[in-house]
């Protein structure tokens, strides 16, 4: 067996912890990935996704054959709001079991024993995609990543507006007045509507009524959930309740980033996560048509889709 070869201070780890699931990487420092690990999200609270954001860690570590205390550091794109200085992850809507603030940035420092750094997993996506992926050429761009949730970001001037903290949540920004409730607490928010959570419970609703193969889909794949891989299989098989949602989907996100653009008049949109990369460039046309509808102005911004895909959040928290 080939002993574990001395790491460069320069290298670093790099943690995107999502609603279903943990991606970590090992880079040189910049966007070259030396090893790769991905789990599930656990349930059960802050405590057990901290330990397994660890064990994650350590299986990219043991991929790339790098040793933990060869690294740097550890970044971590943690979702909802974030206080960075502290460490602490403040609201989690899309983690099950987590309801209170938690201290995850000193809790992992502890169990990994290197420095470790917390940021918003949707701004450290956009950040990768602005030094190395989609965003470049651009000064400014919109990042929104479709995925469980529905997260943004923002560059302006080349530069993130993070505003106090949490600048960017067009997931939550009001597509419906007075509609469904999403799980921040606010009615008719663009992530009820779009967010992969709420469309399977969406989609539960209307197979009571309606014939669908989204769930045999699911139960085929092995999967307990409905995946960004089992929707693109039911929108492939003409699937009409899939046809649906996803399009209502489109069509709250499309209000959301609307909204945004005519405020800010970014140059370009860059659409990611799991859905919005899956679904792929037939449905960001989708999205542009139906976006500049409700931009005021003539000219309209560039669509593209992220280009780091899978490893890009963790790639962007290794940048802390």
């Amino acid at each position: 067996m080939s002993r574990p070869r001395a790491a460069a201070p320069r290298m670093k780890g790099g943690l995107d912890l999502g609603g279903t699931k943990i991606q970590a990487v090992v880079t040189d420092g910049e966007a070259n990935v030396l090893g790769t690990a991905r789990r599930e999200t656990p349930h059960g609270g802050p405590e057990k996704v901290m330990l397994e954001l660890a064990e994650t860690m350590r299986a990219a570590l043991d991929d790339a054959g790098v040793e933990l205390m060869g690294l740097a550091g550890v970044g971590v794109g943690a979702p909802g709001s974030i206080d960075a200085d502290s460490g602490t992850v403040l609201q989690v809507p899309n983690i099950d079991g987590w309801h209170a603030p938690y201290p995850l940035g000193p809790a992992l420092q502890e169990e990994l024993g290197r420095p470790v750094v917390i940021g918003n997993d949707v701004n450290v996506a956009v950040e990768a995609e602005r030094r190395f992926g989609a965003g470049r050429g651009f000064d400014s761009f919109l990042g929104v990543f479709w995925g469980t949730g529905v997260g943004g970001g923002i560059v302006v001037d080349g530069k993130h507006l993070v505003g106090r903290g949490s600048a960017g949540e067009i997931g939550h920004v009001c597509s419906k007045p007075g509609g469904r409730r999403c799980n921040c607490g606010l009615e008719g928010c663009v992530e009820a509507y779009a967010g992969r959570a709420h469309l399977e419970e969406r989609a539960q609703e209307a197979a009571k009524e309606r014939k669908t193969i989204l769930f045999e889909l699911m139960e085929k794949r092995g999967r307990d959930r409905l995946t960004s891989g089992v929707w693109l299989k039911a929108l492939q098989a003409g699937d009409k309740v899939a046809e649906e949602l996803i399009q209502r989907a489109v069509q709250a996100l499309a209000v959301g980033i609307g909204s945004a653009v005519t405020l800010l008049d970014v140059e370009a949109v860059v659409i990611g996560g799991g859905l919005g990369e899956r679904l792929g460039p037939d449905w960001l046309a989708r999205i542009e048509t139906e976006a500049n509808q409700h931009i005021f102005f003539d000219d309209k911004p560039a669509y593209r889709l992220a280009e780091l895909g899978d490893l890009g959040g963790a790639i962007g928290a290794s940048l802390l």
